[in-house]
């Protein structure tokens, strides 16, 4: 079913592709706190073919929102990421990920408390994994500490419909949300600026 679940999701975002384009992209998922605000900061780069919201690293089966939020599956909320690893690079994918979360933070991330909300980085093979952890270890000797874990991708769960590009359905919350968590400013304090979304 898992397996049905992830082709079902790769052929809806390569739909209309060549069979060769198709067969060319790769996948990466990372925790970064509320998943809304994750997309915006992927979606805007070229040879990025989807982001998906969705929950991963947990141990229930098909968890609701409301399962992940409270709590009890383990789950984080993440972003699934198909790309083209010739027009964009895994390397390239890590710094917009760290560069738009706190990786000091082993609580949330900004207002959002609890570990549904802890940063991880999901790699799927050994090569993101090694990626990753250089890069894990350039943002440790940059900013002195670091709770983001870095952990092996299992099955990732696409969020509900009303989840999926939250920005773009509801601007006004989405950017009233933002402000309010305080997203921005610490950004800010911990980048040097605030990403653009």
């Amino acid at each position: 079913m898992k397996r049905t679940l992830l082709l079902l999701t790769a052929l809806a975002a390569t739909a209309g592709m060549p069979n060769a384009a198709a067969a060319t992209l790769a996948r990466a998922t990372f925790a970064g706190g509320c998943f809304w605000c994750m997309e915006p900061p992927f979606e805007r780069l070229a040879g990025v073919v989807s982001v998906t919201s969705g929950y991963a690293g947990g141990h229930a089966d098909h968890p609701t929102y409301d399962d992940v939020s409270g709590g009890g599956t383990g789950h984080r909320e993440s972003v699934e990421v198909l790309y083209d690893p010739r027009r964009v690079s895994y390397t390239t994918l890590l710094d917009v990920f760290w560069h738009n979360v706190d990786p000091t933070d082993s609580e949330g991330q900004f207002c959002d408390r609890g570990n549904q909300y802890r940063t991880a980085v999901f790699f799927h093979d050994e090569a993101q994994h090694r990626l990753a952890e250089q890069s894990r270890l350039a943002v440790l000797r940059r900013l002195g500490s670091i709770a983001t874990d870095i952990l092996p991708a299992g099955p990732f769960f696409r969020a509900e419909e009303e989840h999926q590009d939250y920005y773009r359905k509801n601007p006004w919350r989405y950017r009233l949300y933002r402000y309010n968590c305080g997203r921005d400013k610490q950004l800010k304090k911990l980048w040097g600026q605030a990403p653009a979304h």
